[in-house]
C-alpha cells in the first residue's frame, strides 16, 4: 500500500495545530458491513529499547493472514504525552503496515479514535493519513463520559459523550464481568458501525482477537529485542 510520510512536528504547540486541523477532515459516516480484511494495530515499549509496533492482517472469516512490524528507536521517539501518543507511535505503525502483504479495508487501532480532547486520537490521525476507514479500540478511557451505568453483561454498551453531550463512542463490554473497551470511530466509519465491527470480532477474552493476536506479537516483538 502506499504511505505518505509522517509529519514529526517541532513542538508541543505545532502538534496541536495539526491535530485541531485534522480532525476537520475525520469523516464519521461509512459502513463496515461488507469489510471482511483489517489490519489490528498494537504497540509495546520499554525503557532502553525502540517502540515496536505490530500490523496483524486479519480476515474475518479465515483468521491471520500476515504480520508486519516497525520500529522506531528510542532516540527518534516523540515525547510520551498523553493525548499525542499518535506522534510518538504512528511512524512505527506505517512500517508495520508497509510490510503487509496485502493492504487493508479497516484499521482496528488500540487506542481512541474521536474520543480524544482534540477530536484526532491515533486511530483518526492514521485513517486520515492513510484516507481508510479506521476505529479505536482503547483498554482505558481518555476523554468523554458514560451517559449511563455500563452493565456488566457481553455485548452491553452505553453511549460515551463529550462534556458537551456529543456522542463520541461506547464503552462495550465484550466479555461478562471484564472491564469495559471503548470503542470511538477513527475515519470513514459512523459511530453505531464502528461498535456493530467491535461486535462481529471473535471474542475469546476481554480483547478482540484481532487486537489480542496484534498485543501478543507487539510483546514477543519487544522481548525479542533482549
Amino acid at each position: 500500500m502506499e504511505i505518505p510520510p509522517f509529519p514529526r512536528p517541532e513542538s508541543l504547540e505545532a502538534a496541536r495545530a495539526l491535530q485541531e486541523a485534522l480532525a476537520q477532515r475525520v469523516i464519521l459516516e461509512g459502513s463496515l458491513e461488507g469489510v471482511r480484511l483489517l489490519a489490528a494495530l498494537d504497540a509495546a515499549h520499554k525503557r532502553g529499547k525502540p517502540l515496536v509496533a505490530v500490523a496483524v492482517l486479519y480476515h474475518l472469516e479465515k483468521g491471520p493472514l500476515g504480520l508486519g512490524r516497525g520500529l522506531v528507536p528510542e532516540e527518534a521517539l516523540f515525547p510520551y504525552i498523553p493525548g499525542f501518543l499518535s506522534f510518538r507511535e504512528a511512524p512505527a505503525y506505517l512500517e508495520a503496515l508497509r510490510a503487509l502483504p496485502e493492504a487493508p479495508e479497516v484499521l482496528l487501532v488500540d487506542g481512541q479514535g474521536i474520543a480524544h480532547p482534540r477530536g484526532l486520537g491515533i486511530a483518526s490521525h492514521l485513517g486520515v493519513h492513510l484516507d481508510l476507514p479506521s476505529l479505536g479500540v482503547a483498554k482505558s478511557l481518555l476523554f468523554g463520559r458514560l451517559e449511563a451505568p455500563l452493565p456488566q453483561e457481553a455485548g452491553q454498551a452505553v453511549r460515551l459523550l463529550s462534556p458537551e453531550g456529543r456522542p463520541l463512542g461506547y464503552a462495550y463490554r465484550s466479555r461478562t464481568g471484564v472491564k469495559p473497551l471503548y470503542v470511538s470511530p477513527g475515519h470513514r466509519v459512523g459511530l453505531e458501525e464502528a461498535l456493530a465491527l467491535v461486535r462481529r470480532l471473535p471474542t475469546r477474552f476481554r480483547l478482540p482477537e484481532p487486537l489480542r493476536l496484534a498485543h501478543l506479537e507487539a510483546g514477543k516483538a519487544l522481548a525479542a529485542l533482549d
